[in-house]
């Protein structure tokens, strides 16, 4: 019964770590290329998607790994 949260908390956690490695290598090096007016006006919104998405991984690799700890 340990395998499920323990599935879920790694799973979060790599998507977790996927979008930042994305986000570092990829989007913001692009944005950086297309001009500070566009830069600054696509940071706001994409730094809120980014905020949702972060927040709800984190928690539920936080609530899957207590799970999994409390299981053992």
């Amino acid at each position: 019964m340990r395998q499920i949260p323990e599935f879920l908390a790694v799973l979060a956690c790599g998507l977790f770590a996927g979008a930042a490695i994305y986000v570092s290598l990829v989007e913001h090096p692009v944005r950086m290329e297309c001009g500070v007016e566009i830069a600054t006006a696509e940071f706001p919104p994409g730094y809120h998607r980014g905020t949702i998405m972060q927040l709800s991984l984190a928690a539920v690799c936080l609530l899957s790994s207590i799970a999994a700890w409390l299981a053992r």
